[in-house]
């Protein structure tokens, strides 16, 4: 009762916050972990975690894609994943995209991809724990877990529960975006997770004659809020009808580009 989370400062005895960590399986050796979040729906986390699996994978690093949005799963679909999880007694296996990529996502345990998930939030949350725990992952150079919206049961499962080594924001070029990055921050900053920058999603429209930034969703606030939080922007990536056809027909993998580069730079010297 009246917990804040935060161990660190705490004077009570209830044990440490490493004592929260769940541990992986045995033949799994994680090296980093990166949740991707946001404080709302619909500004492309899951394409961005899908990207940045796919760029630190051309990089030469063994990556995996974690689907901890349980009841809007759509990292499978990104990916062109439709075989579902295998498993013996040693533990459950992930998936596998075209290049390499390990992923596990509740889509993958369904009968039909539209089946919907009617769970309640501690169900939903232990499904994520034994997303880390049961899986044999084997080795794995960066883990991108997909995040839920909000700052409700999964994140504060993934927060105690996974050794979180930083947290990529996105937002989208709108006026609540400051809102939506300050509950990101505040919840990191209270479970002492590091925040490693900020990425504007949609963040402009490429003229396809002239090349001029046509801004959509109005103007760009990223830079005033990566000022006040003092966060850096990682990436501004731009609305590109190419790469939505690529997601939709599960060709993530395929996407070009040069937005999120700095962001993988950030990631290789974590």
């Amino acid at each position: 009762m009246g917990c804040n989370h935060d161990c660190k400062n705490c004077g009570g005895h209830c044990g440490s916050a490493e004592s929260l960590l769940v541990k992986p399986h045995d033949l799994s050796h994680i090296k980093k972990v990166i949740a991707v979040v946001s404080g709302k729906g619909g500004v492309g986390k899951s394409s961005v975690s899908a990207m940045l699996s796919v760029l630190m994978n051309r990089r030469g690093y063994k990556t995996a894609v974690l689907d901890a949005d349980v009841t809007g799963p759509s990292i499978p679909r990104l990916f062109g994943l439709k075989d579902r999880l295998t498993g013996d007694d040693m533990g459950m296996y992930p998936a596998h995209t075209k290049t390499g990529i390990s992923v596990v996502s509740a889509n993958l345990l369904l009968e039909k991809e539209t089946a919907p998930v009617i769970w309640r939030g501690a169900m939903i949350s232990n499904m994520v724990t034994q997303f880390w725990k049961d899986t044999v992952w084997s080795e794995v150079d960066y883990m991108f877990v997909d995040m839920p919206p909000g700052t409700g049961d999964v994140p504060l499962t993934v927060f105690q529960s996974l050794p979180v080594d930083g947290i990529v924001i996105v937002t989208s070029p709108q006026d609540l975006v400051s809102m939506i990055v300050a509950k990101a921050v505040n919840m990191a900053a209270k479970m002492n997770i590091p925040v490693i920058g900020l990425v504007e999603n949609y963040s402009y429209l490429a003229c396809p004659d002239c090349g001029k930034h046509i801004e959509l969703f109005g103007e760009s606030h990223i830079e005033a809020v990566s000022e006040e939080y003092s966060i850096p922007v990682l990436a501004k990536i731009p609305l590109d009808p190419t790469f939505a056809r690529q997601c939709d027909s599960g060709l993530v993998e395929l996407f070009e580009g040069d937005s999120l580069d700095h962001a993988a730079d950030v990631l290789e010297k974590l």
